[in-house]
């Protein structure tokens, strides 16, 4: 196994989904790809004058996420990392980064609205849709 990819949005889940992949990295000698999206800013019918974030600014953010996530669940240890910030839909870039990857991680649930699911609608997509196996980290089996 040489790449594995891992979907962070700062949710409890994708920090329980990358703990798995770093020790899964960790024990097969793979690269660990830390994935996260964010979205191109939207206004219709808006009749003031707004200012939105830029796409540097945005970026910039993003890769922040993915900082703080590998801190907070004690950094990358002897696993080599790459970070990557795409923008668009989660599942799709999820699915696209997992292009030729050996293993894509993903928590059961992310920052969408529906607490009630068990799994969450961008899991459900990649599932469907993603180039190679997933791996799905449900609440409290990380361990």
């Amino acid at each position: 196994m040489a790449r594995i990819v891992v979907g962070v949005d700062a949710s409890d889940p994708s920090l329980d989904a990358l703990r798995w992949a770093l020790e899964e990295a960790r024990l097969r000698g793979a690269e660990l790809e830390l994935v996260h999206a964010f979205p191109r800013p939207e206004l219709v019918g808006m009749t003031m004058v707004v200012t939105l974030p830029s796409d540097d600014e945005l970026r910039a953010a993003s890769e922040q996420v993915l900082a703080d996530a590998l801190e907070r669940v004690g950094g990358p240890g002897e696993v080599p990392v790459i970070r990557r910030v795409g923008t668009g839909g989660p599942a799709s870039v999820l699915v696209e980064a997992a292009e030729g990857a050996d293993l894509l991680v993903v928590g059961a649930r992310g920052l969408g609205g529906f607490k009630g699911l068990l799994l969450g609608s961008v899991t459900q997509q990649v599932i469907a849709h993603a180039p190679c196996p997933v791996v799905v980290i449900t609440p409290g089996r990380t361990g």
